[in-house]
């Protein structure tokens, strides 16, 4: 390959390269709302799944909004604390000061899993409202 040609396809390379990269927070970008809950005990799965169908994230810029059944919806600020092996560790802090944290996972472009701990989770989807 002559060296104009190799300068041609790198420099054509670079934008889909940096397209793919996105940041975990810009991933995290828009609304996703409960879709199942995962590794309940049989006792808590039923119960857990109608919680679920009313639970919602709603990142816009480093804001968001939670809205879990049964509590006040939340609203503050994020941050992203820290990514390891796909997992983001997040930092909320709420409007009445109140700071606390949460494990994710993004699975794909369509689905985020909030991890509870003891294998417990919640798959949330990707609104298109």
């Amino acid at each position: 390959m002559h060296r104009p040609l190799a300068w041609l396809v790198a420099l054509a390379l670079v934008p889909s390269t940096l397209a793919c990269s996105t940041s975990p927070k810009r991933q995290l970008q828009g609304k996703w709302v409960g879709e199942r809950v995962e590794h309940f005990s049989p006792a808590q799965a039923t119960r857990a799944a109608g919680w679920v169908i009313g639970t919602s994230f709603e990142f816009e810029g480093s804001r968001v909004s939670i809205a879990i059944p049964a509590e006040t919806p939340r609203e503050g600020t994020f941050e992203v604390m820290k990514v390891t092996e796909g997992t983001l560790s997040l930092a909320f802090l709420r409007s009445d000061g109140v700071r606390e944290t949460a494990d994710f996972r993004i699975e794909d472009d369509g689905h985020l899993r909030w991890q509870l701990g003891d294998g417990r989770s919640v798959l949330l989807r990707k609104s298109t409202n």
